[in-house]
């Protein structure tokens, strides 16, 4: 299992654990996390959008091109974001750290 620490808005931390091979957007939802994901992990929202805590974010894969286009439209990008869809939770990234944004913002169908 691995433990995500999920940071609220209103900075409450939330421990999570899932299966390696979850998606970090699965994984927030079944813990109650405000992660809507309208696409359904497609990448063709932004509403799913994590700011993952810089000691972590170089142990993740690149972001593909697809996936920065998709956080062009997202609210409160750093240069930490991410799609959390598209992040596979693995043994190495057991205890990340994210932060949920306190807006989120769907422009993909403009």
């Amino acid at each position: 299992m691995v433990c995500v620490r999920f940071q609220a808005p209103d900075g409450a931390i939330t421990e999570a654990r899932a299966e390696a091979g979850t998606s970090l957007l699965t994984a927030g939802q079944a813990a109650g996390m405000p992660l809507e994901g309208t696409c359904e992990g497609q990448m063709a929202c932004s509403t799913c959008h994590v700011i993952v805590d810089p000691d972590w974010f170089g142990k993740l894969p690149e972001a593909s091109e697809e996936e920065e286009d998709m956080l062009d439209l997202a609210y409160g990008v750093t240069r930490t974001s991410r799609l959390s869809c598209q992040i596979a939770l693995t043994d190495e990234l057991d205890g990340i750290t994210v932060r949920i944004p306190s807006e989120s913002r769907d422009m993909s169908g403009l």
